[in-house]
């Protein structure tokens, strides 16, 4: 799936959820080595488990993170 992610600095999330688990994450945009990070981390992760890791986290002064946005599209995603 890709997203289009509102309020951060990335451009696009792409992702891939198989039998329930986060695979394939990339960035476009961004924080480049924290980004990469982030996708290496929750690579195969229970869907419901990178979502309850990453919903409401914030970047500085901003209501939402390239983090948080990856848990929006995941909720998405998942049909939430």
């Amino acid at each position: 799936m890709d997203y289009q992610p509102k309020g951060v600095c990335s451009q696009q999330i792409h992702f891939d959820i198989v039998d329930h688990k986060v695979k394939n994450v990339s960035f476009r945009g961004g924080c480049n080595g924290n980004l990469q990070g982030i996708s290496r981390l929750i690579d195969g992760m229970d869907v419901d488990e990178a979502i309850s890791r990453l919903d409401g986290i914030k970047c500085g002064f901003k209501s939402t993170s390239c983090p948080d946005q990856l848990a929006q599209a995941l909720k998405e995603a998942a049909g939430r």
